[in-house]
């Protein structure tokens, strides 16, 4: 059972809401108990999901691997539907859970599932640096790092107020795969 109502925007927000996503989803809604924090929160989100510079795709794999590690259906539901826009496989949605294994990822792309499934474990090792540095600047790292570590804080955000996953979700998204 969700832990906090869903509450009603202050205008300005509800307003900012819509320009951006449209109909805003339960997290939002739940986020809305305290407005200037989801103000706030909102303007990072956008941030990080127009003003990157590494494309979409890739972002929304790192996204979908740390909400696989966490467990967090909410936002795997959320993001598959977005990772699918972007242009993720199918074959990669599926061969998320043994990306190290598969043959659907390029070097680069493991090196971003390897950042992000070690910053979602807050467990960034020297290799895993060392290893997304052979095919990223500083830039490009500290920006996917910062993509990882905001899906990481969404996901315990989920968590900790139990946020019901929006009814049509299903209709887009099959449940979570198991925790690997």
């Amino acid at each position: 059972m969700q832990r906090v109502p869903n509450a009603e925007f202050a205008p300005d927000l509800k307003k900012r809401l819509e320009e951006l996503w449209g109909s805003p989803p339960n997290l939002y809604r739940a986020l809305a108990n305290h407005p200037a924090l989801a103000a706030a929160w909102t303007e990072f989100a956008r941030a990080i999901r127009y003003e990157s510079r590494n494309p979409r795709e890739l972002r929304e794999l790192m996204i979908l691997r740390g909400a696989q590690v966490m467990g967090s259906e909410y936002e795997w539901a959320q993001h598959l539907r977005m990772a699918r826009k972007a242009g993720v496989r199918e074959a990669q949605i599926a061969a998320l859970p043994d990306w190290r294994n598969s043959a659907q990822f390029s070097e680069r792309e493991k090196a971003a599932l390897a950042l992000a499934e070690a910053v979602t474990r807050a467990d960034v090792s020297d290799a895993v640096y060392a290893e997304a540095s052979k095919h990223f600047g500083h830039q490009d790292f500290v920006e996917l790092a910062l993509t990882a570590a905001f899906y990481a804080m969404v996901g315990r955000m989920l968590d900790a107020m139990r946020v019901q996953l929006e009814p049509d979700a299903r209709d887009y998204a099959p449940r979570l795969p198991a925790r690997t």
